[in-house]
């Protein structure tokens, strides 16, 4: 089992300090696969009360089914980086891998929302 200092504890410095180090590791793939999985899982967070309970992107209001609408109407990675300034690459990764695993679950947020807006 891993420790990880304080200083460590956040999401960000998990996964920036764990990513940088994992190759280091002697681990075989498959554990490197779920370390990486298990980091990727903490930057999607759904809290009670914030953006309705949905999938959002760590530390944010922005709804993983806002920026999935946004790619289905053509929106691309580099759109939606100017767009959302406070997003980086692995966010988006890691927004488009949750939707993949829980394509139901955003599509129906998506669709709740659109018909909240007519």
């Amino acid at each position: 089992m891993i420790v990880f200092p304080p200083f460590l504890r956040g999401v960000g410095g998990i996964n920036k300090c764990l990513k940088s180090q994992l190759k280091t590791f002697q681990t075989t793939s498959e554990e490197r696969e779920l370390i990486e999985s298990r980091l990727q899982g903490h930057s999607i967070q759904k809290t009670p009360g914030i953006c309705g309970g949905h999938a959002r992107i760590r530390n944010t209001r922005i709804p993983v089914w806002t920026l999935v609408s946004f790619r289905q109407q053509g929106a691309d990675n580099t759109e939606l980086l100017r767009n959302f300034p406070s997003l980086n690459l692995q966010d988006l990764n890691n927004a488009w891998d949750y939707y993949e695993h829980h394509r139901s679950e955003i599509d129906s947020a998506s669709a709740l929302q659109n018909n909240e807006d007519e």
